[in-house]
């Protein structure tokens, strides 16, 4: 029975290989310009970091990349291509979607939305007492993307599902302020157009789920990746789409992450599954 099970696992495989080779000559897969996201660096993950999310780097420095996964209370750091990562434990079990580092301070976000904060100093120590709890700050719903702005201490979160986006036209958007004490409020809101998605990629409709987000630190426009569809959208600064992307499901498997170092090197992060490693595919910034 097992080897039967396993004989089936492996054409279930062969067939996604062949479903995703034949998808990818009728599929264009372009890429913003100056990134070659078709050929990317990819750094295998550890064990620990099979089910990595989300990604982020203190200051935009690259030697570092910080993550967690969705199911501890941890934050994982290693150097890109280390087969061992380290861990600080900040809090208990929980569906952990997505880490930011501003300001010296570390945040991760929970798939309900919940905030907690900590000083990235207490990273190096054996342990915290000073992690901060933030439960009100967004509506309820389903939250997987976060990004933080260092030199305005602004926090921007798009809602994944919404129960007042039944109309799917609008995904909506939240934007929190870090204070130097590590102390976060609500600061305003923003949505990105759906249907000018859909209108992009010439659909009739779309079930746009964002995973992940991040500001481009050079245009400063912002990229949004939707693991759901294997999308990647491009916004003005001011959240109006300019592009969509397909990714490659080759390459992009499940895309959870996404982070630019201050080289303007982008990053993307794949979630693990039965028949494939955690990893992080790097593209190098190639413009002038």
């Amino acid at each position: 029975m097992h080897v039967r099970k396993l004989i089936l696992v492996g054409m279930m495989f062969l067939c996604l290989v062949i479903l995703s080779t034949a998808c990818s000559h009728k599929k264009r897969f372009d890429g913003p310009t100056g990134y070659a996201i078709n050929t990317p660096l990819k750094y295998i993950m550890p064990t620990s970091l099979h089910e990595i999310s989300g990604i982020a780097f203190y200051k935009g420095n690259p030697d570092t990349v910080y993550a967690e996964q969705d199911e501890d209370g941890k934050v994982f750091y290693l150097k890109p291509g280390d087969h061992h990562a380290e861990a600080f434990k900040f809090g208990r079990h929980g569906d952990y979607e997505d880490i930011a580092i501003c300001n010296d301070f570390v945040i991760m976000l929970k798939s309900n939305g919940t905030l907690f904060t900590f000083p990235f100093a207490d990273l190096h120590q054996e342990g915290t007492e000073r992690v901060v709890e933030w439960k009100e700050l967004l509506p309820k719903g389903e939250f997987e993307s976060l990004y933080a702005d260092e030199a305005s201490g602004l926090i921007y979160i798009i809602c994944k599902n919404c129960p007042d986006e039944n109309d799917k036209e609008i995904a909506k958007g939240y934007i929190l302020q870090l204070n130097n004490q590590g102390q976060l409020s609500q600061h305003g809101n923003f949505e990105v157009k759906v249907n000018d998605i859909v209108r992009l990629l010439g659909k009739k409709k779309l079930d746009f789920r964002p995973s992940a987000l991040a500001q481009n630190p050079r245009t400063k426009e912002w990229y949004i990746v939707a693991s759901i569809g294997k999308l990647l959208v491009v916004t003005d600064p001011s959240w109006n789409v300019t592009a969509v992307y397909n990714l490659n499901p080759a390459l992009y498997v499940q895309p959870e992450g996404i982070a630019f170092d201050k080289n303007n090197n982008l990053y993307i992060s794949n979630e693990g599954g039965d028949l494939h490693s955690g990893n992080i595919l790097k593209t190098a910034w190639k413009g002038k």
